[in-house]
């Protein structure tokens, strides 16, 4: 079972950056969603995101939010499931 992390380790999370699981870089922590009620991190707010990913689908002065679940290992990287690189994946489909 995985345990929340501590608050000292939430905030050490701001400023690493962020690769999907087969290695592209998504973007860098900039700020983390947290729900009070739950006590419990339910996002990473990711900004410097990588534009090749993301495309015209985030304008360039913005960031998105990824949600937690989707992390898969926290170290001085954080990896996520590699449901972001299908975003590119999809958008190339669209062309």
């Amino acid at each position: 079972m995985e345990t929340e992390p501590t608050p000292q380790e939430i905030t050490s999370l701001v400023g690493r950056e962020v690769y999907s699981n087969s290695g592209v870089f998504v973007g860098e922590i900039e700020d983390i969603r947290l729900d009070l009620q739950e006590e419990a991190v339910t996002g990473l707010a990711l900004g410097k995101i990588n534009r090749e990913l993301f495309g015209a689908r985030v304008p360039a002065s913005e960031g998105v939010i990824v949600p937690y679940r989707w992390v898969r290992a926290v170290g001085d990287v954080v990896l996520i499931n590699d449901i972001v690189e299908r975003l590119r994946d999809a958008e190339g489909d669209e062309d």
